[in-house]
């Protein structure tokens, strides 16, 4: 395990390709963290893959509270100052101030609204039952451990102290509650007259705040739509 005594004599590097973070030369439990603490940029990847393809207003909203949430995450760094542990270990890093740390916050922020929407949101949709309770507990422990490994792995790669670790943490569950309920009680009930608006048409952005399950919905207009087409082709070639 990377150790504070190793400050003094820091260890060979090395990076991910294609990106700047950095795990000691061969330690192999480095590595999976590496990858670990790159989990929230495929969180805003995933985000702008399913703006662009889906255009649905919940979304937009979520990935909106996400840009508020980097944004404090910012004003807070540059206000408190603190550095990062183990100054010069690292051959790059995106700022020099360490408190509170940005994956931390994200990662954070992302767990708990999700959870957020999982038990509030979609109880309000769906009837709760066995399953439907089931797969949430299930996906909630697989976030928590998400969570968790990304924040473990920013001390572990000498990225972050305990300390920017936990405050982070907190700000971005913080954020993430606030923006949750301002989401649900102030954005959702415009969500309607947004989707109305005509650049809304033109984009075609929508909204599917009050579809209970949308895969299926999707699922089976989609089966819907295939079958009458189906019928439509079988009829012309007859």
């Amino acid at each position: 395990m990377a150790m504070q005594e190793q400050c003094s004599a820091p260890p060979q590097w090395r990076s991910i390709s294609l990106t700047h973070v950095e795990f000691a030369e061969g330690d192999l439990t480095g590595q999976v963290l590496a990858y670990i603490t790159l989990l929230p940029i495929a969180i805003l990847v995933g985000f702008v893959t399913l703006i662009v393809f889906k255009r649905e207003l919940h979304t937009i909203s979520f990935f909106g509270g996400i840009v508020l949430n980097e944004g404090v995450n910012w004003v807070l760094k540059h206000i408190l100052r603190e550095p990062r542990p183990c100054a010069g270990a690292h051959s790059s890093v995106p700022t020099e101030y360490g408190m509170p740390s940005s994956h931390s916050q994200l990662i954070w922020f992302f767990v708990v609204y999700f959870f957020l929407f999982l038990y509030l949101r979609m109880h309000q949709t769906n009837n709760a039952r066995c399953v439907d309770l089931l797969w949430r507990h299930i996906l909630s422990i697989i976030l928590l451990g998400i969570a968790l490994s990304v924040s473990y792995s920013r001390v572990y790669l000498l990225y972050h102290t305990w300390s920017q670790v936990f405050y982070g943490g907190v700000a971005g569950s913080t954020i993430g509650i606030i923006w949750f309920f301002f989401t649900q009680e102030v954005l959702t009930p415009l969500f309607p007259k947004i989707a109305a608006w005509p650049i809304s048409e033109y984009f075609l952005v929508r909204d599917t705040s009050l579809i209970p399950n949308i895969l299926w919905f999707e699922y089976t207009v989609t089966r819907s739509e295939a079958r009458n087409r189906q019928r439509k082709l079988g009829t012309k070639l007859q």
